[in-house]
């Protein structure tokens, strides 16, 4: 798990913030959040805390399906932020939200990307098939989101078996992005707005429909101990200044 961590620079400064009362050491909270929301995230976690004096954020940022899987296992986490609603499904399902949290707070699009250089001159998913192509990038289908909607959109096109030796695993949408934009491979598929991140090292070919509409939903935690706090950020994020901060990184209003 990568967390931002605050590290204390000495044993007198570890003992003043043991002194301090309780409310305020209770101001931390924990965000689980899908690795497609990394960037957007680390700018809106100082803005937050600037407008609550005392808050501090800790991002921990995976495939949305490894996130549940810490939560599920007790990882001390507050909010989670999920790039699908199968996901988030699964964590009602087993009692790990508080269901009245939940909400939607942002929208994406999947895109098939390619190296910008070097490319095969991929242009649709049928140019996949090609014997240029040798790997494609898929995000994980049990755990990643972007693997999931991979395959409902393949599988949509008759290609998800004829292509299925070509597939390169991935942990994550950032992986994919990695693997397309180190040209490890000739294609992936990917968000537009990891596309976006990626700048001039990718280059989308396609954006593919028939598949569930790539919405995400953040929800409390059930077992946090901040339940306020992370109520406060959850709510945050539908706020016009987060709405702000996402429409500039290319995702869509819930």
């Amino acid at each position: 798990m990568r967390f931002s961590v605050r590290l204390l620079s000495s044993a007198a400064a570890l003992a003043t913030v043991l002194a301090l009362p309780l409310t305020a050491a209770a101001q931390q909270i924990t965000v689980s959040a899908a690795a497609s929301l990394t960037d957007a995230f680390k700018e809106l976690g100082p803005k937050f805390e600037a407008s609550r004096p005392g808050a501090t954020l800790r991002f921990n940022f995976a495939a949305s399906g490894a996130l549940l899987q810490q939560i599920a296992q007790g990882a001390p986490v507050d909010v989670f932020a999920s790039a699908d609603q199968a996901t988030m499904n699964r964590a009602n399902d087993q009692k790990l939200i508080d269901a009245d949290s939940r909400r939607n707070f942002v929208t994406n699009s999947l895109v098939l990307i390619e190296p910008a250089t070097g490319g095969t001159g991929v242009k649709s998913l049928q140019d996949l098939t090609g014997t240029m192509v040798k790997k494609i990038a898929i995000g994980k289908v049990a755990t990643v989101p972007v693997g999931a909607y991979t395959k409902q959109v393949l599988d949509g096109a008759k290609l998800w078996e004829p292509l299925e030796a070509k597939f390169v695993q991935a942990d994550s949408v950032r992986q994919v992005l990695d693997y397309v934009g180190r040209g490890e491979v000739d294609a992936g598929f990917v968000y537009s707005t990891d596309a976006t991140i990626a700048g001039d090292k990718v280059k989308v070919v396609a954006t593919p429909s028939g598949h569930t509409p790539v919405s995400y939903p953040v929800a409390v935690v059930a077992d946090s101990k901040q339940k306020d706090l992370a109520k406060q950020f959850a709510a945050y994020l539908v706020g016009d200044e987060a709405q702000t901060v996402f429409k500039r990184f290319g995702f869509g209003k819930p």
